[in-house]
């Protein structure tokens, strides 16, 4: 053949040693700790620069919300009826199921337009630090009510 240069061989090519890398990577290194420890820095001390240090954890959340009320689990009457009032394609079903004391807590607003927008406002435009808000399709319910309140 064209491209042999001595005597034909039935064994198949030695690859060739891969090149000499510049870069050395000696992989990473790991601190051995208990997982006490680990809770014990990430709950008090800032573990990056990114502005840990103020997200606070579930159980601060729990010690600021008021005690839980029966109605927290249903919807009262009047806020079913404030459903039934709602045009059919404005109810918002996903709220209703998931998040029932806040469609009563909105229902009790309703009919006062400042309250309502300010209840609007503290829902949708959550200021506190390492909190996820409600699902997408939750959200986009208290938009599309939000919106319409601000029609009439």
């Amino acid at each position: 053949p064209a491209f042999s240069s001595g005597p034909a061989s039935m064994d198949p090519p030695k690859p060739s040693p891969p090149p000499e890398s510049v870069w050395q990577d000696d992989g990473l290194d790991f601190e051995l700790t208990d997982i006490e420890e680990a809770r014990r820095i990430l709950d008090t001390e800032s573990v990056s620069q990114f502005d840990v240090f103020t997200v606070s954890r579930p159980e601060h959340w729990k010690r600021l919300r008021r005690a839980s009320l029966p109605t927290d689990r249903a919807l009262t009457g009047r806020s079913i009826d404030w459903l039934m009032a709602l045009p059919s394609t404005l109810r918002p079903q996903l709220l209703s199921r998931q998040f029932p004391r806040i469609v009563n807590a909105l229902a009790e607003v309703w009919d006062e337009p400042e309250q309502c927008q300010a209840a609007f406002d503290r829902l949708l435009c959550d200021t506190r630090k390492g909190r996820t808000g409600f699902p997408r399709p939750v959200h986009d319910e208290l938009e599309a009510l939000r919106n319409w309140t601000q029609v009439f």
